[in-house]
């Protein structure tokens, strides 16, 4: 989900707005229909059926290249919190020691795709967060099956979601991901922006939550103000209460795309 983790704090949904100013060497007209109609989206997605009576929230991690936050990881395994994390290969590969942490506690974690190279599934020539995009179909291809294969090798299993770098997705390759046996990894609410924002804003999105909320945060940077943040979140929402879910274990909305 992150530009490798260096955002400023935009409405995400703004971004696509903002890429419709990209095309050129058209007219007018046609430039807008073009890019409209390639525009990235950002998948919405929540737990259905949310009880009325009670809070569950799905807590997501997203692992792009970078290290690993024991801040966030202590908390989640001493409280016996359940989360989904979404790594690349490059975490994987640089941070072993992370990775079998989040393996030594399968009742609590379930490791799903986030890519091999943290490349964003988007078409054409452009960049998202700073971030080159994919640009063809096969090279979202071999993202998406590269980063599995990496999964299948570290846990024994094969991932079930695949979430994008950044985020972000061309709507023409939604339905190819989707037959490569993959459920889209979106969210409802970003806690963290990408692990921009400081501390208190983190705590504060996150307690808001609301039920059914598939929240997303960052596990790859333990030197941002933003970790401490989810730990603050994570405490508040334990005071209310809160049931936390894993993906792989409860029904979702179909993501959405408006």
């Amino acid at each position: 989900m992150c530009g490798r983790c260096e955002r400023r704090e935009v409405s995400r949904r703004g971004f696509c707005r903002a890429a419709l100013g990209s095309t050129v060497g058209l007219s007018i007209a046609t430039a807008s229909h073009a890019a409209d109609r390639d525009a990235p989206v950002e998948p919405r997605l929540r737990l259905a059926d949310a009880p009325a009576d009670k809070r569950v929230i799905a807590l997501t991690f997203d692992c792009c290249p970078g290290a690993f936050d024991t801040r966030i990881a202590t908390v989640l395994v001493s409280e016996h919190i359940p989360a989904t994390i979404f790594v690349t290969w490059l975490w994987m590969r640089r941070n072993p020691e992370g990775l079998a942490l989040l393996l030594a506690h399968p009742e609590l974690f379930s490791i799903q795709n986030h890519g091999e190279l943290h490349i964003p599934p988007v078409l054409g020539d452009r960049t998202i967060f700073g971030i080159r995009v994919a640009g063809d179909l096969p090279t979202i291809t071999r993202e998406i099956e590269n980063g599995a294969q990496a999964i299948r090798t570290a846990t024994g299993a094969t991932p079930r979601w695949y979430r994008a770098a950044t985020g972000f997705y061309t709507p023409s390759v939604l339905p190819d991901i989707e037959a490569m046996g993959f459920a889209i990894g979106g969210y409802s609410l970003s806690a963290d922006l990408g692990a921009s924002l400081p501390a208190s804003r983190v705590a504060a999105r996150m307690a808001n939550a609301r039920s059914g909320d598939v929240i997303v945060a960052h596990l790859n940077q333990p030197t941002r103000p933003s970790g401490q943040g989810v730990v603050e979140g994570l405490r508040a929402l334990q005071h209310d209460g809160v049931t936390f879910a894993r993906l792989d274990q409860v029904a979702t909305t179909k993501p959405a795309y408006g």
